[in-house]
């Protein structure tokens, strides 16, 4: 008696660039977190580096289409690291 195939779903792989880069809120937006914080950072003002802790919302709809294409499970797991 021949076995029967199993049929799945493909698993889709994540860049996983885009997972250390882009982290979802519960509410559903893509966050990012600032660039420029590596090096030189004794030139510039208090405020300017307390700004760069903070996350920015993704604002563009393309860009968004984009990450979620290439990060297809970056809101199904909490572990994701806020980048």
């Amino acid at each position: 008696m021949p076995r029967k195939k199993k049929t799945t779903k493909y698993k889709l792989k994540t860049h996983k660039a885009t997972a250390k880069r882009f982290r979802m809120t519960a509410t559903g937006k893509i966050v990012r977190t600032k660039g420029g914080k590596s090096h030189l950072r004794r030139r510039s003002a208090k405020r300017v580096k307390r700004q760069w802790d903070k996350t920015m919302e993704v604002g563009e709809k393309a860009t968004q289409r984009r990450i979620r294409r290439l990060a297809p499970y970056l809101g199904k797991y909490k572990a994701n690291p806020p980048a």
